[in-house]
């Protein structure tokens, strides 16, 4: 499989490495000089929506809000930069809170990557305060296995188990707003009582 966006990139195993070199080319263009100003120039220059990725703390979102983005991706990369992250999940409650606290004027969206599998990954997210979830690998896995059909299949499922798991936990609609559990086992839970 190649990703058409790096063909011509020559992404060939380097002599005597045994490394990936999709690795080694994402590895040499990180750019480690960018800053939150970055972020504020860019708002300054463009009214485009700004949406920063690899949020893990609550912190990196407060300076994330305060930066002028329109909206944050919770999200460890896939694990692939240090594999024994938190997960997102549990990182959720805690950025929210963060970002609803600091929030001016403009709500700032709220997105979680990573870990999602089924419907109730997505009842969990929203339940947390996510305002929608990232779907990466299922829909890969049903692209390969079933071409253009096979990613409006896994779509569907994943609608189905999650209006499922909504009607399990007693809602009548989607939950909405964002009073989550102040509790540190909120993530444990599938719906906290302030959200039903």
């Amino acid at each position: 499989m190649q990703l058409e966006n790096l063909y011509d990139a020559g992404l060939k195993q380097a002599d005597g490495k045994h490394d990936s070199a999709l690795n080694d080319y994402i590895a040499k263009n990180l750019d480690a000089t960018l800053t939150w100003k970055d972020i504020q120039w860019l708002r300054q220059i463009s009214r485009l929506p700004i949406i920063v990725k690899g949020i893990m703390t609550a912190e990196d979102a407060q300076l994330a809000v305060q930066a002028g983005v329109d909206g944050i991706v919770v999200s460890n990369h896939g694990a692939r930069q240090i594999d024994t992250t938190f997960s997102t999940i549990e990182v959720l409650p805690e950025i929210v809170s963060a970002v609803r606290r600091i929030e001016t004027t403009k709500k700032v969206d709220i997105y979680l990557d990573g870990g999602v599998r089924r419907g109730t990954d997505i009842l969990k997210a929203v339940a947390l305060g996510a305002d929608a979830v990232l779907i990466g690998r299922p829909i890969l896995w049903g692209l390969a296995v079933g071409g253009c059909q096979g990613v409006v299949d896994v779509i569907d499922i994943f609608k189905r188990e999650f209006k499922l798991a909504v009607m399990l936990c007693g809602c009548t609609s989607l939950p909405n707003g964002n009073n989550i559990s102040s509790s540190p086992y909120s993530h444990l839970v599938a719906m906290p009582r302030s959200r039903l």
